[in-house]
């Protein structure tokens, strides 16, 4: 893990940006994180991680089969 702090970060511009496309580069301010440099490869990873569904699509299926085959039930039970 990279690690710079927001002085050296910003006296260091260029070198923090090189850093960056090896990998995540930790800006801190009193030893804290504060920011974090990424590549835009990783960005992009991070946002279709981001949008793909939470739910397990095998569990969906299970949901919508369950549905259509208990519909008379749930809706018994929803009056």
């Amino acid at each position: 893990m990279a690690a710079l702090t927001a002085t050296e970060a910003k006296n260091r511009f260029g070198q923090a940006l090189e850093m960056a496309q090896a990998g995540p580069v930790h800006i801190q301010k009193n030893g804290r994180d504060v920011a974090v440099l990424l590549s835009p490869e990783e960005y992009r990873r991070l946002e279709e991680v981001a949008a793909k569904p939470a739910v397990n699509p095998a569990v969906v299926k299970l949901h919508e089969e369950s549905v259509q085959r208990y519909r008379r039930v749930y809706e018994a039970l929803a009056k």
